[in-house]
């Protein structure tokens, strides 16, 4: 290819018991936004791990050629130094340093032992301006909101020289207007001769910036489409991703049977834990009924976090006031323990730093909430936990090498099945998912669709937070939409439209 900048050759990548790629081929080409797609675990990441010298020269088969030249990158600093910059899904920024310290930290400016703080500043202003973020490089990273966090993120690499961007689910915690701008930046930054490669599972992001897009199931390459040359569609990518056509991404209920009540919340308040005069919760009052799915929709800082993770045995904020009922009882929730007891059960949106001990086993995080029912007076069970885990693992289909596995070691879409398992074997009435399908593709998203609908056709009920709401009318009953701290509307999900609910939540909008 007369214009390639990249050309990945006959990659193969194995793990104990896992081969996680296997002669994988991709050629970039030089100023293109270049999409790679797949299923959680098809092994995209770890093709670009392979790229940056994460995964160092000798732990691969294969070979690299990067502008013409074979290269065996040892570790990230090789790869950063020809240019080629990677950004993950989990932002590598310091909050309680500056935005101007974070962009040049292990590069710094000025002599070895004198670092410039002017030349740091203002080279850094320069950048932001780039990526347009009007904030000082002085700012705390802390003080910003995650998009502009991923905008510093790219302000990062550019201080590096790249020539080659990688991001890595670059939107997955980003709300529509931030997603759209950093997508519209990257198309900014495509007309002044940056190549980006682009991991992203939300498929009409692809479609707006992606030049082509290489599909790669099971670790190998299945095709690579070119926006000029191929009829490009969402069922297309997603027929190669999954194999299989996804005609209706949402799977169809059958026989509802919606009963009482199962969970209510009556004017329920709760303030900031550290900022404790800022009210984060604000007389709300909501319920969800047996056989029930209701979501909570609303935009990021809307509150519906903050809501769940206070509701669930106060884990989040301060000053709660408010009553919870349980069937029709009011019940005390002082701690996630009562919380639980009351067979009330919260999935985390932050899957890695509060849902999973990511260096225990998968069989380890999956019995941890119902720790009694393995044990006999103290003593667990081994037996009885491996063969708990066994069955969860082939129940929600989690793609692991055995159930003795790190967690840290699955992709986003399997760990999150874990975190589902974890709460699905405390045996709840009332489950709250926060965000239950963010970063993780079409095929896995449509299982965890799947366990939702089996869940409340057994009779439990279930709140789903999401910030994608094709998903909250394709999944819900009812649907509450939420804005700062508020509930400012409800409204069945077959009776409304994205364009309703967005319209109620701007017409609430102070100011």
């Amino acid at each position: 290819m007369a214009n390639s900048i990249l050309e990945m050759k006959q990659i193969t990548k194995t793990f104990p018991g896992v081969k996680a790629l296997d002669n994988v081929n991709l050629q970039v080409e030089k100023g293109e936004i270049h999409a790679l797609v797949g299923e959680n675990g098809a092994g995209k990441s770890t093709l670009m791990n392979v790229l940056s010298g994460i995964y160092p020269y000798g732990t691969y088969e294969g070979e690299i050629l990067y502008e013409g030249e074979v290269c065996k990158f040892q570790q990230i600093k090789d790869s950063e130094s020809k240019g080629i910059v990677i950004i993950h899904q989990e932002l590598a920024l310091i909050p309680y340093m500056t935005i101007g310290e974070n962009m040049f930290l292990g590069n710094e400016r000025g002599s070895k032992f004198n670092i410039s703080w002017s030349e740091t500043y203002g080279k850094a202003d320069e950048y932001l301006k780039i990526v347009g973020l009007k904030e000082s490089s002085k700012t705390l990273v802390k003080d910003l909101g995650i998009g502009k966090q991923q905008l510093v993120e790219i302000a990062k690499a550019l201080a590096k020289d790249a020539k080659l961007l990688i991001l890595d689910e670059p939107t997955a915690s980003l709300n529509e207007s931030d997603s759209k701008a950093l997508l519209d930046l990257l198309l900014q930054l495509k007309k002044k001769g940056l190549t980006s490669i682009i991991i992203s599972h939300k498929l009409n992001e692809i479609s707006y910036v992606a030049d082509r897009i290489t599909v790669i199931r099971d670790g190998s390459t299945i095709e690579t489409l070119d926006k000029n040359k191929d009829c490009i569609s969402e069922s297309r990518i997603i027929k190669g991703m999954v194999g299989r056509e996804l005609t209706d991404r949402f799977p169809k209920r059958e026989n509802k049977e919606i009963g009482a009540i199962a969970l209510e919340i009556k004017d329920w308040n709760v303030y900031h834990p550290l900022y404790t005069e800022r009210k984060v919760v604000d007389h709300v009052s909501m319920y969800v009924r047996k056989g029930e799915i209701v979501g909570i929709s609303g935009l990021m800082g809307a509150g519906r976090t903050e809501l769940a993770m206070s509701v669930f045995g106060k884990s989040y904020g301060t000053n709660i006031t408010g009553s919870i009922e349980i069937h029709g009882k009011e019940v005390e929730l002082k701690n996630v323990k009562a919380a639980i007891q009351h067979k009330l059960a919260y999935v985390t949106e932050d899957r890695k730093g509060n849902g999973l001990i990511l260096s225990n086993s998968i069989k380890k995080n999956t019995t941890m909430a119902n720790m009694e029912e393995i044990s006999n007076h103290t003593v667990i069970d081994k037996d009885k936990e491996y063969h708990v885990a066994c069955d969860y693992v082939k129940k929600l289909r989690t793609k692991c090498s055995s159930v003795e596995q790190n967690a840290g070691n699955l992709s986003g879409g399997n760990q999150q099945k874990v975190l589902l398992a974890k709460w699905m074997f405390a045996n709840p009435d009332v489950l709250i998912l926060d965000e239950p399908t963010r970063g993780i593709d079409v095929g896995a998203k449509y299982e965890i669709y799947s366990i939702m609908n089996q869940l409340v056709a057994e009779g439990k009920s279930v709140i789903m937070i999401s910030s994608e709401l094709p998903e909250v009318l394709g999944m819900c009953d009812r649907i509450y939409v939420m804005n700062e701290g508020r509930i400012v509307g409800m409204v069945q999900a077959e009776d409304t439209s994205q364009e309703e609910i967005m319209s109620c939540i701007l017409k609430s909008s102070n100011g």
